[in-house]
């Protein structure tokens, strides 16, 4: 932990980490989920952890849900983030416990809400979304799941059943001392708006996506 002086040359400490600062039920259209409050000291960032039922430690059934406002909030075809949120919630409560951790600062993969509309203007003139990031000068992806694996040892998870196509979260978790005992896909019917972006996450970023094959091929 960091110190700082104080206004008469003491040293306070300087909060560190993540810290839990409240829970409060949750009624959702999907189920009555404890929301778990967190500060991320490190970023300034605030965290929410949705819990159901009495998840115990291992195996727990689990999603990390980088923000998308544009899909989360706005119902955006660009991307099937929206529809994997709602998805990963009824997962959760059809399954009777797990864990839906909803990661903020993820916006566009980490490089934010006005370069990621760049980005996508970018990507209406052509580019895919790894070259609209890199024409930006932006990285790939900037997302760090650290946050996200504090936030599961606080809840007292040791291990679980990750819900992503993303090998890169999986093998984040495990750096973090998260075990994940299984990758549950969580595959979206692609649209006319979102199969080229999709297409590029698979080829590009080495996301799986097997349920693409059938349109590739008929494409």
């Amino acid at each position: 932990m960091t110190e700082k002086i104080g206004v008469l040359g003491k040293k306070s400490p300087q909060r560190t980490g993540v810290e839990r600062v409240v829970n409060a039920p949750l009624p959702t259209v999907y189920g009555k989920f404890q929301a778990v409050g967190y500060l991320d000291h490190d970023r300034g960032e605030e965290q929410v952890a949705l819990v159901y039922g009495e998840v115990g430690t291992d195996d727990v059934l689990t999603r990390l849900h980088s923000e998308c406002l544009t899909g989360d909030a706005f119902g955006s075809q660009h991307c099937e983030c929206g529809d994997q949120l709602a998805s990963a919630l009824r997962a959760v409560a059809a399954e009777g416990r797990g864990i839906v951790v909803y990661l903020r600062g993820h916006e566009g993969r980490g490089i934010g809400l006005l370069a990621k509309l760049r980005a996508m203007a970018l990507q209406a003139e052509g580019l895919d979304t790894v070259e609209a990031n890199l024409a930006l000068g932006l990285p790939v992806d900037a997302r760090d799941y650290g946050v996200a694996a504090e936030i599961l040892h606080d809840l007292g998870v040791n291990s679980v059943r990750l819900m992503s196509n993303n090998p890169r979260k999986r093998e984040a978790l495990q750096r973090h001392g998260i075990q994940v005992a299984e990758t549950v896909p969580l595959l979206i019917p692609p649209c006319e708006n979102n199969i080229t972006y999709l297409r590029t996450k698979r080829e590009r970023m080495d996301h799986h996506l097997p349920h693409l094959d059938a349109v590739v091929s008929s494409s």
